[in-house]
């Protein structure tokens, strides 16, 4: 069963049920002005409220259009007030479309379904970080066109530091990023993990760009393209 991501700003978003229909699995989470902690790959759909407690919802819209990895979906833009400037300044932002508060999970379900057909493809393809390039569907990775031969684990690892580049991350934050649950791996597992990327990467021309912080956790040292 494929699984498509619901991410709302919505603050009982974490609450709303799964919803199961035909050969997938609607899931929700809510998503806050910081970057979205996980890798989410297959459809994703977004709804920003327009008032936020600590940033606006244009500016939350711009960023996440402007992130790899939510630059693909498909963002809805919740009004307080349905007026003709409220709707243009949403599509300028870079929403897809918009719909008038207050929402509820049924409300949400309601509005996929009813535009499904018309953004069935919406997900990214391919994430460029400068010299490091993504290509999603076929769990290839390349530095500067050399393939990087990965693991499918160490290719959803790899992607993960990328979305994360220039930042530390502990070890439990790794393992969150990755979906897998702390209880049933070591934390030095991550370890091993991050020594079979490293060789992979310096075997593809990439140097050493994982750096290790002592006590803390890793960083993916990565300059981006501007």
């Amino acid at each position: 069963m494929s699984v498509v991501k619901i991410l709302l700003t919505h603050p009982d978003a974490d609450e709303f049920e799964p919803f199961a229909h035909d050969d997938a699995q609607y899931e929700f989470s809510k998503i806050t002005s910081r970057a979205p902690s996980q890798i989410f790959e297959g459809p994703i759909w977004i709804f920003i409220d327009w008032v936020l407690d600590d940033l606006a919802g244009l500016e939350l819209c711009r960023r996440l259009r402007a992130d790899p990895q939510t630059a693909g979906a498909h963002i809805t833009m919740v009004l307080n007030d349905d007026d003709f400037a409220a709707r243009k300044r949403a599509l300028d932002a870079g929403a897809d479309d918009y719909m008038s508060g207050p929402i509820d999970r049924r409300a949400v379900l309601d509005r996929i379904f009813a535009l499904k057909p018309m953004a069935a493809n919406y997900t990214t393809e391919k994430l460029d970080y400068g010299a490091l390039t993504i290509n999603l569907p076929a769990y290839r990775a390349y530095w500067r066109d050399e393939p990087i031969d990965v693991s499918p684990n160490e290719f959803r690892l790899l992607r993960f530091l990328a979305e994360n580049a220039n930042r530390t991350l502990s070890r439990p934050e790794i393992m969150s990023g990755l979906g897998k649950k702390e209880e049933m791996i070591d934390e030095r597992t991550v370890d091993v993990w991050i020594g079979r990327l490293r060789k992979a990467i310096k075997a593809a021309g990439g140097g050493n760009p994982l750096r290790t912080v002592r006590s803390i956790g890793y960083v993916f040292d990565l300059e981006l393209r501007r």
